[in-house]
């Protein structure tokens, strides 16, 4: 049976084009990607050796092997760390029941100054934890708002409220990924992606593609009921006094419409408080 490090292994050579690793077409292929032995030729192991690492029979690779598989997959920093973590998982960090999720009061005064900024609070799951003002306003009356996977994949009302919705949810699904790290037995987490993938075959397909990516920064743009269409640099920060809890802010460009939007959003929602 295919270990962690198998599954991520297939999926990403599954996922390297040809072209993206300097290989030239060569005729009709059944797969899509790299073929066993095209990776382990570009690694430099036996085509046998990294059979076994796909399939679980070989666990510990080196690494200056997981290296030159990195560098044969064309992984980023990220997921170069990940293939790493996967072939050295590092021991299960005990969890402090019922403190997961509650939030410091002092990150919530903080996050409350930035009327400017739609911000929110998740946990692992992308449950959220506790929003801003301005956050609540451009989520008000939204379905499964309570956690940003759910919200994305189970409320059809989302494919109008991002206008790129794909990006965003394939955003979303690689920074849970990265979230699991190397410890998936993990029960909410098993239960929780099992839920997903049962409702939505779109996030089952995302989820297998193994991309990983924690440091979540690029733009938004969402379509608002009451203000229209609105664009945000998305940034994510982790919060170090509370592990697993990461802060997501929107920034919208200073002076921009989406910056006026988002300002009369804010007084329409304080105003009928």
């Amino acid at each position: 049976m295919a270990s962690c490090l198998g599954h991520f292994l297939r999926a990403r050579r599954q996922a390297t084009p040809l072209s993206k690793v300097g290989l030239p077409p060569v005729g009709r292929r059944r797969t899509p990607g790299l073929r066993r032995d095209e990776v382990a030729v570009l690694a430099g192991v036996s085509v046998d050796y990294y059979t076994r690492l796909e399939q679980g029979r070989e666990t510990r690779p080196s690494e200056q092997v997981v290296n030159a598989l990195a560098e044969a997959l064309d992984l980023d920093g990220e997921a170069t760390q990940h293939l790493h973590d996967l072939a050295r998982p590092k021991k299960h960090r005990r969890a402090f029941p019922g403190h997961a999720d509650q939030v410091n009061p002092k990150v919530l005064q903080l996050m409350a100054k930035w009327e400017d900024y739609p911000s929110a609070i998740v946990n692992n799951r992308l449950d959220v934890l506790a929003r801003n003002a301005l956050a609540s306003a451009l989520f008000q009356g939204m379905e499964h708002a309570d956690n940003l996977l759910r919200l994305m994949f189970l409320n059809p009302a989302s494919r109008d409220f991002f206008l790129d919705w794909e990006e965003d949810a394939l955003s979303l699904v690689a920074h849970l990924r990265a979230m699991w790290g190397t410890e998936p037995d993990v029960s909410s987490l098993v239960a929780f992606v099992e839920e997903l993938s049962a409702a939505s075959g779109e996030f089952g397909e995302m989820w297998a593609r193994h991309d990983v990516r924690a440091k979540t920064h690029h733009s938004i743009e969402i379509r608002h009921r009451w203000i229209g269409e609105v664009t945000f640099w998305h940034e994510t920060f982790s919060i170090d006094s509370a592990p697993g809890q990461r802060l997501f802010v929107g920034i919208p460009e200073a002076g921009s419409p989406s910056e006026h939007a988002l300002a009369q959003l804010y007084l329409r929602t304080t105003a009928e408080r």
